[in-house]
This record gives C-alpha cells, sequence and structure tokens, in this order.
C-alpha cells in the first residue's frame, strides 16, 4: 500500500531503492505517528470535518495501534511503503471510510516532519537525562580522589601535577557546556510543522494551534514553507550538539585507555568490564572505551554528512531528505549507547594512589618550586634560569609539598559551584 497510490504499479527495483530501509527506521518513529495523527484527528473534529462518533473511534483505534507498538508487535510488512501507509490501512481495515479520512488536511511531509520532531524532542531529553547521570559519576569520583594526584601532560610531555578531582571534574564541567547546544537543538525541534502540509498549508480550515497545544509543542512553525525548510536542519542542529557530547565522550575514552596501559597504570578497571586477548594470556584490554571512542568519533562525522545531503537543495520536498533518517536515527541510537556504558563503566573505575612516587614524576614539581623561589624575591626570569641549570646538571630537588588554591585548580576544585552550573543547565 502507497499513499500516493493511484492504481497503477511502480517497477519493484524502483520501489526496492526508494524505500530503502524506510520499514526498519518507521519502527521506531511509528510511535509519534500515532501521537501526532491522534492530535490531528481531534482537531479534524474540532473545525468540523469529523463528527464526534468519527473522532473517537479514530482516536480510540490508534490508542490500539498505540498499544501494539508499545508491545513490540508492530509491523511494517513489505506490502506496504512506510509506518504511515501501515497505520492508515489498519484504521481504513477496523473503521471503513472513516479510517480514510485521517489524511484529509495533511501530507506525508508534514507527518514525516511532526513524527521526527517528537521523536528528537524525546531522544534529547533522554540523552540530557544520560548525561546528568554520568555527570553525577564524575563529580562523586573527584570528589572521592580530590586528594590524589597524577601527572598532566602538554604535548604528551610530562607538565605539572594534576589530581583526579581536577581529571573527573574536568569533563563533568565539559558536559555542561554540551548542555547548552543540547539545549539549542530542543528548541528548535520544540516548534510544531504539523499543518504545513507538502510545504505550502492547505485550503481546509485548520487549527494549527489546536494541534501545536495537544502535542505539546512550545510554539508552531508559522511559515509552512519555513516548516517544510525546518526538516533536515532540525535533524543537522541535534547533530551538532550530539557531536558536542561524543566529542567530550571521546577524549574521556582515550585518557581512559592511555592511562589503562601497563607503561601509565593510573587507572584500572575489574575483569568483568574488559576482554583479553587470543593469544597473550596477560592482556586486559579496554574494548569498551575503545569502541565509545570510535562511535563517539563517526558521530562527530555526522553533521557534516547531513550538511552534504542538504545543503544545495532549493525551498521545498525533494526525496534527498528521506535518507536524513537514516543517519540520525542511528546516530542517536549510538550517542545514548556510549553514554550508558561510559556511565556503567566509570562506576568501576579504580584509582592508583601512589603514582607521583615514582622519581620519573620529579620535574612535575619544577613549576612550583620555581615559583616558591619568586615568591621567596627571586625575579620570575632569573628563577626560571635558575630552575632549568638545576634540572640540566642533575641537582634538581623538588618540592612536592604543593599549594595550589586559586578557583578551579587542585586545592579549590569549586565542586559546589559546578553542581549548580549543571543543575541551571538542566531548567
Amino acid at each position: 500500500m502507497k499513499l500516493w497510490d493511484k492504481g497503477f504499479n511502480t517497477d519493484k527495483k524502483i520501489d526496492l531503492f526508494t524505500v530503502g530501509n524506510d520499514r526498519e527506521l518507521d519502527l521506531i518513529l511509528a510511535k509519534y505517528d500515532v501521537i501526532a495523527s491522534r492530535a490531528h484527528a481531534k482537531m479534524l473534529g474540532e473545525i468540523g470535518l469529523l463528527n464526534t462518533k468519527e473522532v473517537n473511534e479514530l482516536v480510540g483505534e490508534l490508542d490500539n495501534i498505540a498499544k501494539i507498538i508499545a508491545e513490540g508487535k508492530f509491523i511494517i510488512e513489505d506490502s506496504f511503503e512506510d509506518m504511515h501507509s501501515k497505520i492508515e490501512y489498519l484504521l481504513t481495515e477496523k473503521l471503513g471510510d472513516t479510517g480514510k479520512k485521517i489524511h484529509t488536511a495533511r501530507s506525508r511531509n508534514d507527518q514525516v516532519l511532526v513524527a521526527m520532531q517528537l521523536y528528537l524532542k524525546d531522544a534529547i531529553v533522554e540523552m540530557k537525562s544520560q548525561i546528568k547521570d554520568l555527570f553525577d559519576v564524575l563529580m562523586q569520583l573527584a570528589e572521592k580522589h580530590k586528594e590524589v594526584l597524577l601527572p598532566g601532560y602538554t604535548h604528551l610531555q610530562i607538565a605539572m601535577p594534576s589530581s583526579f578531582g581536577l581529571w573527573f571534574s574536568a569533563y563533568a564541567e565539559s558536559l555542561v557546556d554540551d548542555l547548552y547546544f543540547l539545549n539549542a537543538a530542543y528548541k528548535m525541534a520544540d516548534q510544531n510543522p504539523l499543518g504545513s502540509a507538502a510545504g505550502y498549508g492547505s485550503s481546509f480550515p485548520i487549527n494549527r494551534s489546536y494541534t501545536t497545544k495537544e502535542l505539546g509543542f512550545e510554539t508552531m512553525k508559522f511559515n509552512v514553507v519555513a516548516a517544510q525548510m525546518g526538516r533536515g536542519k532540525v535533524e543537522k542542529a541535534t547533530a551538532f550538539s550530539m557531536a558536542g557530547v561524543a566529542a567530550t565522550l571521546s577524549k574521556l575514552a582515550m585518557d581512559i585507555c592511555l592511562y589503562m596501559s601497563q607503561n601509565f597504570d593510573f587507572i584500572s578497571f575489574p575483569d568483568a568490564l574488559t576482554t583479553g586477548s587470543s593469544i597473550m594470556p596477560h592482556k586486559k584490554n579496554p574494548d569498551v572505551f575503545e569502541l565509545i571512542r570510535a562511535k563517539c568519533n563517526k558521530i562527530q562525522a555526522i553533521p557534516n554528512q547531513l550538511t552534504m545531503m542538504i545543503n544545495n537543495l532549493p525551498s521545498g520536498y525533494h526525496r534527498d531528505l528521506q535518507l536524513v533518517k537514516d543517519v540520525i536515527i542511528p546516530g542517536i541510537q549510538d550517542m545514548k549507547a556510549c553514554l550508558e556504558m561510559m556511565h556503567f563503566s566509570l562506576k568501576e573505575v579504580k584509582v592508583n594512589t601512589a603514582i607521583l612516587e615514582d622519581p620519573r614524576y620529579d620535574y612535575l614539581f619544577s613549576v612550583d618550586t620555581l615559583n616558591e623561589l619568586v615568591q621567596s624575591g627571586m625575579p620570575f626570569r632569573d628563577a626560571y634560569k635558575k630552575m632549568g641549570q638545576e634540572i640540566e646538571a642533575g641537582t634538581f630537588k623538588p618540592k612536592k609539598d604543593i599549594a595550589h588554591s586559586h578557583e578551579g585548580s587542585i586545592g579549590n576544585l569549586r565542586l559546589e559551584d559546578i553542581k549548580k552550573k549543571m543543575e541551571s543547565a538542566l531548567l
């Protein structure tokens, strides 16, 4: 069944090529198409295009379909082009001519738009919740291990003392920045496109304010052409926001892979969270974090993929836009999986509390030793030169009783302020 069926058949190769994997992806979106169809049916009743009995029958049957979807029993067979055609078929099968009326005053174009934006709103809310869970674990670890020092690096060379408190809370505060982008993407998705039809509105006297309120959108996308032009643009905004989260997770995963290696030995995980080698019995591989790193790097490519699909399209609908689903939906699934696995694994991290006892890290304290000379009255440039000469001569003796007190430093992490910043970003 095709919603655009005019009584003639297209070549099977054309069907296979144009439908693609829409049926599989639509199993995820079907819930939202039903929600939008329910609101649309009620609106048609409000303006007199459906009577009360017809509205009640449509809403009741859409509720039944929603239950089938929730139970995982909804199937889109090969004889149907997509979720829209299957849902309309089920309505018509049960309700006859009343079922055929559901498509009045709408197009498959605004059906896809509204279903996708409802899905994106939910997905963003879920990702924000997962980010908060990960944030909480990072902050707990920062508090627990705030006194444990570890090396800080620049150019992958030993630089200055850091701490696990500083490291964990750095990633926690970075997630706050990522939430700002997610909030912006949510605001873009929170505009009702339903009623734009094929992109040029309808001659029916539809009430778009009614569906906006019924569907829980903050506002509507008022201009119907602008609503249609939002297809791909809203997905790209979501992809950019996910790319920020992915960049944070990828960097964290990379740090973890380095810190787990025997050459660093800063952290470890229980055997149940690592994998082994087929020939090397000593191996404890960080496969989970390597896959998080790779998946997050893939996610960071999604904005560019979407840009290449939509950047030279004129206004109006084009079939190119169908492929947006192929990219954004799997990307969201990967993003949620990476957040889940990072949260699940980090809870079990074990910290090496004696890292800086190794003399190879003595040079970490050169700056603190230099600063003590400056505080005693020696000009900075003279102290710098003196320290360099001692290091070159092998006579350098590090000052390890460091005292960093400024905001955001080892000794003043401002964890409570970071928590407040997160709470503000979640509003």
